[in-house]
């Protein structure tokens, strides 16, 4: 069942992927690369459940932060055009 699923997970994969390259917009890229990075951690934990690894599951968590970091970066650097810009749209030099 395990072997199912995690077949089902590189067809996903692959799935996203294909969005991610030929998404229409951006923010489609983005949700899909979102999407396959959380396939990733998925697949990583079911790797590791099958191979008796339970040191993976670290591995993926990692990954997992790592992907919602780099997800909201992108997602800064395409609304704003730079990644020090805050929300308000003040660089805070007025303290």
């Amino acid at each position: 069942m395990l072997l199912a699923a995690t077949l089902g997970l590189l067809v996903a994969m692959l799935l996203a992927l294909a969005r991610a390259v030929f998404g229409p917009t951006l923010y489609d890229r983005i949700l899909a690369v979102n999407s396959f990075g959380t396939k990733t951690v998925l697949f990583i934990a079911v790797v590791g459940f099958l191979a008796g690894r339970p040191h993976f599951l670290d591995i993926a968590l990692v990954y997992a932060l790592i992907n919602f970091i780099g997800t909201v970066a992108v997602l800064k650097l395409s609304h704003y055009g730079e990644f020090g810009a805050s929300a308000s749209g003040e660089h805070g030099d007025d303290l």
